[in-house]
This record gives C-alpha cells, structure tokens and sequence, in this order.
C-alpha cells in the first residue's frame, strides 16, 4: 500500500468545523429526554436502578454522544473530502454507537416516558400474536444478519455510494439504514428470542459479521485503483493522493472495526460462560 500524502498545496487551508446539522442533533436530543424522562417515571414506581439500570444509562448516554460525534462533529465535515474519514463515521455509527444504545435498552424508557393510557395501549398491541410473530422474523438472528450484510454491501456499490454523496436526503437514508440495521442485529444478538442461552450463538454471528465486513474493507485497500471517483477531485484539493486515502478506508474497516467486533465477541462469550455457570449452579442446588 502506498503512504498516505499528508502534505497540502501551498495556500491551502484545513479547518475542523462542527457542521450542527439539525436533523441528528434533534434526534439525538429529542431521544435523550425521553430517555431521561421515562427512566425516571420507571424508577419512581420500581425504585432506582430496577428495570433499567446504571450501567443501561451510561451505554444510552456513549452511545447516543458517539452518534453526535459521527455526524455533527469535524468528522462529518471532513468526511465530505476524505474517503477515510467517511468509513470512521460509518463504522462508529454501526459497531460502536448501535451496541451502546442498544446495550441501554431504550425502548423501556421510551415506553414509561408515554402517558398511562397510551403505554398501556401499546403494551397490549405487542401483546398480540401477530404483532409478536412479525417481531420474531424480524429480529431473528440469521435474518437480521443478512439484512445487515446487505444493506452494508450494497450501500458500497460505487453508483450508490457516490449518489449519497450527491443528494443530502438519500445521505441520511444512508445513515439511518447503516444505524438501524447495525442496532437490529445487536438487539437480535442480546436480547432475542435465544435470550442469554444464545449468547455462544451469538459469537458465531459477530464473528460472520465481521469476517464479511473485512472482506469488504480488504476489497476496498487493495483495489489497484480509485473505486469512488468523486473524492478524487476533493482529496486532491488538499494534496492527498486519493488512492492512498481509499487504501486507508478499507484499512478502518478491516483493523479497527475487526478489533472492535472482537471484543463484542469476547463479551457475549463471556456472557455465555457466566450464564452457563449460573444455570449449572441452579441444577446442582435444586438436585441436591
């Protein structure tokens, strides 16, 4: 791989700006203070720490500032002239701030932060069996992981990434499929059908999921030429060598994101272990 030319043309400025883009930032507000509110309305009838705990807090509160960091901060602005720039985004929102929020399991705090009336309402809808089977297919872990593989593959075809690039509106579908499908397969792999006995199965997901993602991301570092032809005038402007900049893309995706997956694995296994034992442990209290 070729050296990625850090030098700029004479008279060429680099600013770092937060871009304060409206969309995210209302999201992201507007999901924290239903967060907070119906946390506190849940512990004010269960008591502090009961149905949600501290720990859910505070992946909620990373994961939703790692959202902010992606798309409001320098990195955003920057990803707009620097393909590598633009892969760190995609892979905080999918491998760092989707297990975090899910991790925080918001949609009970986003339940108790709707009135009695219309809690109860929705309650009763989730109830239903038809509401429940579809659920179950849509959450299933073999089919969350295909839809995740695709939506990543196909947001990579050069055609539909650079019309991203092109149009804002089909920018923020991108993002929002890359976020949502990303937090599907983590909630699948966490709080799924399999509950905490499918976490060994789990591991096998994360570990498919992140072999396809390196393949993808070698694809990318090791393409003999410039994939995504519209950074070659942006990087250019500033004096890098836009294939240099490509090879580094597909090097986030491949290493940091590799090890990032890992250490999911790594915990679920743990997970799977500390759960084993406990189930063993009741056998053996309730045979004796």
């Amino acid at each position: 791989m070729t050296a990625l030319a850090m030098s700029f043309h004479p008279g060429t400025s680099v600013s770092l700006p937060w871009t304060w883009d409206p969309l995210p930032l209302t999201t992201v507000a507007v999901a924290s203070c239903a967060y907070v509110w119906g946390t506190a309305r849940l512990w004010q009838v269960a008591g502090k720490g009961r149905g949600l705990r501290y720990r859910n807090l505070i992946c909620a509160a990373v994961g939703l500032v790692t959202v902010l960091i992606a798309l409001v901060s320098p990195l955003d602005a920057w990803s707009d002239t620097l393909f590598a720039a633009h892969m760190s985004q995609h892979e905080l929102l999918m491998v760092v701030a989707a297990p975090l929020v899910v991790l925080g399991r918001p949609l009970t705090a986003y339940l108790w932060a709707l009135p009695v009336g219309a809690r109860r309402r929705i309650g009763a809808w989730l109830r239903r069996p038809a509401v429940k089977a579809t659920w179950q297919f849509w959450s299933a872990p073999l089919f969350v992981l295909v839809l995740h593989a695709v939506v990543r593959w196909v947001w990579h075809v050069p055609t539909l990434f650079e019309a991203a690039m092109r149009h804002e509106a089909l920018h923020a579908v991108q993002h929002f499929s890359f976020f949502t499908t990303a937090a599907l397969f983590w909630w699948a792999l966490v709080h799924g059908r399999y509950g905490k006995a499918g976490y060994g199965l789990g591991v096998l997901f994360v570990f498919a999921t992140a072999l396809h993602t390196s393949i993808l991301g070698v694809l990318i570092g090791v393409a003999p030429r410039v994939v995504y032809h519209i950074y070659e005038s942006r990087v250019a402007a500033y004096g890098w060598d836009a294939l240099a900049d490509q090879e580094l893309a597909g090097l986030i995706m491949w290493v940091p994101s590799g090890i990032l997956f890992l250490i999911c694995a790594l915990a679920l296994f743990a997970a799977w272990l500390g759960e084993a034992e406990r189930r063993a442990a009741r056998s053996t209290l309730s045979g004796g």
